[in-house]
């Protein structure tokens, strides 16, 4: 059997300097596909869907809300050559209902233990609409590799340097943050993974840089400790989201070769003053998150954000327009407030105003976006900020002798089963 795995293409931020990382939920997907299921992978920010290729199902991977469009087009091209879709991953979650106006079937949930039942389904003639295993969470001790072989790494380097590859330490997360809509996606439970699973596997990625994309490195901080000293003599450079702000913690971090954090600037208070300079004290970089458009902020209180966020010294920052995205807490009080004004998904990108502010016209909330932007990098653009962190994990490459570890331009084969060659 023969099933291509497609992940769509969506519009990117204006502001951003455009490059790719090697996307992991289809990866991850494909690696619950049992052995003798034979799978085409296709990201198509990097290259075209041939639809005339032969293939018994299409599988269709959407992270994004903004990937639905295009995702939809996807399955009505399919649709008309005969070819069953099915949909899976966070946005078909956030958005079954509609999506299910769309596919052959919707598969909810974490594929693992669970995927076989949808190609038993197929191969049977009875594929199911939706397939609902929202509250049946796999044991994390027993996921499988992710389908690295399938990426073709050549697609996802920037300027000939090698993009980083994404991993999983953990599932879940027992905080409830307000834009978020993990709780909803992967449980308030927090749900780590072994860590020599975890090492064992970083290890064997043919890559010195990764993103541990785990939702926040703060949940559990025996589990933290332990994970970074194994992580240690890897000598891997690697980014995250939050980091529990405990010096213990940090001093691990860094021996462990953190290289910046996505860190969430929220206020100006003292506390998130101190929670930079620690991380900066340490050696590590910091990229600032900040949502603008709160109900707490008004034009003076985001301007004064904005001259915060200049004056602590952050590497880079990253300014997105709050996004009310379906299961989040804050579409559920925008919507009883009945302050959503679209629900236009391509817009649906962190970059533009979907909703009606508490303090101010949604234009002048726009307007104040593209000001924090052009405000933040009008000494230094973003690509000379980007490139200013890169030169310092090279300088820590270079030091530690893994600057050559591996080939930026290794391929891997586009169409595989498990085991072969790379």
């Amino acid at each position: 059997m023969h099933m291509t795995l497609i992940f769509p293409r969506w519009p990117k931020l204006a502001r951003q300097t455009e490059f790719h990382l090697p996307p992991h939920g289809p990866i991850v997907f494909a690696a619950a596909v049992p052995p003798e299921v034979d799978i085409t992978f296709v990201d198509e920010n990097r290259e075209e869907i041939d639809f005339t290729a032969a293939t018994d199902l299409v599988a269709v991977s959407v992270l994004l809300t903004c990937q639905l469009p295009r995702a939809f087009e996807i399955a009505a091209r399919c649709r008309e050559l005969g070819v069953p879709t099915v949909f899976g991953g966070i946005a078909v979650t956030l958005h079954a209902d509609e999506v299910a106006r769309h596919a052959d079937a919707v598969f909810l949930g974490e594929a693992e233990g669970h995927f076989s039942t949808v190609l038993d389904d197929f191969r049977s003639g009875r594929l199911q609409k939706v397939y609902d295993f929202m509250h049946d969470q796999p044991d994390v001790a027993r996921l499988q590799t992710p389908r690295r072989d399938l990426l073709n790494y050549s697609h996802y380097t920037y300027r000939g340097v090698r993009m980083l590859d994404l991993v999983h330490a953990s599932r879940g997360c027992r905080f409830n943050c307000f834009p978020c809509c993990v709780g909803y996606l992967g449980g308030r439970q927090f749900r780590p993974r072994p860590v020599d699973q975890v090492v064992r596997e970083m290890d064997a990625i043919p890559n010195n840089r990764l993103f541990l994309v785990d939702n926040s490195l703060a949940q559990d901080r025996k589990w933290t400790m332990d994970l970074f000293a194994a992580m240690r003599p890897l000598k891997k450079k690697w980014v995250s989201h939050p980091i529990l702000d405990d010096d213990q913690v940090l001093d691990l971090a860094a021996a462990a070769g953190c290289w910046y954090v996505y860190q969430a600037v929220f206020d100006t208070s003292d506390v998130i003053r101190k929670r930079i300079r620690r991380l900066k004290d340490h050696g590590i970089g910091v990229e600032g998150t900040i949502i603008l458009g709160t109900d707490e902020q008004d034009e003076d209180y985001i301007k004064r954000l904005i001259d915060f966020v200049m004056d602590i010294g952050i590497d880079m920052a990253e300014f997105t327009v709050m996004t009310p995205f379906p299961h989040s807490p804050v579409r559920a009080q925008l919507e009883r407030e009945g302050r959503i004004l679209s629900n236009n998904w391509l817009d649906y990108t962190g970059d533009k105003v979907v909703f009606r502010p508490a303090r101010m016209t949604p234009d002048r909330l726009q307007t104040l976006y593209d000001y924090a932007w052009d405000t933040f990098y009008r000494d230094s653009g973003y690509q000379l900020r980007m490139a200013a962190l890169f030169r310092n994990v090279i300088s820590r490459e270079i030091a530690d002798g893994t600057l050559h570890r591996y080939d930026p331009g290794r391929r891997r084969p586009a169409r595989s089963t498990p085991g072969s060659d790379a």
